[in-house]
C-alpha cells in the first residue's frame, strides 16, 4: 500500500510510462500499416523530400552491426531491456523534473517499440525517408523519431541546469 507521500511520486510514475505507452502504440501502429501495406524495399514518393519506404534494420543506429551474424539482435534486446530498468527507475526517483521525465518517456517508448520488432520479426521495421538533391538520410521510424527527441530534450535539459548552476 503507498503512502500519502510516494502517491504523488507514483502517479508521477505512472504519467510518465503512460507517456512511454503512447510511444510503443503509435510506432507499433505505424509499423504494422507499413508490413500490410508495402513489400519489402518498396518506395512510394510522398513529398520532393520524403518517401515511404519499407527497409528492415538488424542493427542499430545507421545500421550499425547490421552485418553482424546475428547475435546483434539479442546484444540489442538486451541492452533495451537494460535501459527500460534504467530508465525506470530514473523516472520514479525525478518524474517531479518535467522536461528531464519527458525526455525520459520518450527515450523509453521509443527502445521498447523498437525492442518489440527485434523479438517479433528479428528486425526493426523503418519507414521514414528523408532526401534532397540525390542525398539519402538512412531511413528511421517513430520510434528512433522519439529517441532523438528525448536525446534533444535531455541535453536542452542539462544545458538549461548547467547555465542556471
Amino acid at each position: 500500500m503507498a503512502t500519502k507521500s510516494s502517491a504523488p511520486s507514483h502517479n508521477r510514475l505512472i504519467q510518465w510510462l503512460a507517456i512511454a505507452l503512447l510511444v510503443i502504440l503509435a510506432d507499433q501502429f505505424t509499423k504494422v500499416l507499413i508490413l500490410h501495406s508495402f513489400q519489402y524495399g518498396d518506395s512510394h514518393y510522398v513529398f520532393p523530400f520524403f518517401n515511404l519506404v519499407r527497409v528492415h534494420n538488424t542493427g542499430a543506429a545507421f545500421s550499425f552491426l547490421a552485418g553482424a551474424s546475428g547475435w546483434q539482435r539479442w546484444f540489442f534486446v538486451a541492452l533495451g531491456a537494460a535501459a527500460t530498468v534504467f530508465i525506470v527507475w530514473l523516472l520514479r526517483r525525478h518524474g517531479h523534473q518535467k522536461q528531464f521525465a519527458w525526455a525520459l518517456s520518450l527515450i523509453l517508448g521509443g527502445a521498447v517499440g523498437n525492442v518489440v520488432d527485434r523479438l517479433l520479426h528479428g528486425y526493426v521495421v523503418d519507414f521514414i525517408q528523408l532526401h534532397w538533391a540525390g542525398w539519402y538520410y538512412p531511413s528511421f521510424n517513430i520510434a528512433d523519431s522519439a529517441i532523438t527527441v528525448g536525446a534533444v530534450l535531455l541535453i536542452w535539459d542539462e544545458l538549461r541546469r548547467v547555465k542556471r548552476g
